[in-house]
């Protein structure tokens, strides 16, 4: 086989390993960015009840010092019921005290009420604190993973490299330029193998003529459909 095509073979092989590993790398990502917004809904989650929680409580205190208030109006209502003389402020009095005690039957309920949405929301928050706190530790132990395999995966592309910066150094720059060219839109597939007479970049079957060059491997041959770089491999040969 010519010396261009085997260092062309060689070289696409090579590139082929480089970019194979992107789609590791691309799941590695994604895993951490799972593992974040599950982590990033658990923390609003928690953040939401918090806020809930004391709200409620600042509502509470709202409606205790009303009664507060309210007791002290009738405290001072029985006082001036003491010293009127006339019906009519007899009623006044008497209006102002139911008034009271339906502001106090609904602060005391609104109290009340507001406690029990407390106590089922402050066991949902314990619940939440307890999930974000399991979700903390999967996203650390998910991050650490995924860079150790972005570290295993740095140092196999290290080696690839260097080995296609050696072919590289080897290989005629015009035939470089050659395969560059066609890979700018052919990607990895750039060269490609012939089997049962067909192209394996477009899957068309090329001509016997076409074939025989392939087989002889004496220059470079491209795919007369698609313009990709064809050689004959081992087993094909040997068939």
């Amino acid at each position: 086989m010519n010396k261009h095509i085997l260092e062309l073979v060689e070289l696409s092989k090579t590139d082929k390993a480089i970019d194979s590993y992107q789609p590791q790398i691309d799941a590695a990502n994604r895993k951490i960015s799972r593992a974040e917004g599950r982590l990033n809904d658990a923390q609003s989650v928690v953040e939401s009840l918090s806020i809930l929680i004391n709200d409620n409580e600042q509502k509470v205190l709202s409606y205790e010092e009303q009664l507060k208030l309210l007791s002290t109006q009738l405290a001072d209502n029985s006082k001036k019921s003491k010293i009127i003389s006339t019906e009519k402020e007899m009623k006044a009095l008497a209006v102002e005290e139911d008034i009271a005690k339906e502001k106090m039957l609904f602060a005391n309920e609104e109290i009340e009420r507001l406690q029990m949405i407390n106590s089922k929301k402050i066991q949902e928050l314990e619940e939440a604190k307890s999930n974000l706190e399991t979700l903390q530790g999967d996203a650390v132990r998910i991050n650490t993973d995924a860079q150790n395999a972005k570290v295993e995966i740095d140092k196999s592309k290290v080696v690839l490299f260097t080995q296609r910066e050696k072919t590289i150094r080897e290989t005629d720059q015009k035939v470089l330029a050659f395969y560059e060219k066609i890979r700018i839109w052919a990607g990895n597939t750039a060269v490609v193998p012939v089997r049962k007479q067909a192209c394996y970049g477009c899957y068309m079957k090329i001509n016997d003529k076409t074939y025989a060059d392939v087989i002889k491997a004496e220059e470079i041959t491209t795919c007369p459909h698609c313009g990709r770089i064809l050689h004959i491999e081992r087993e094909e040969t040997e068939a």
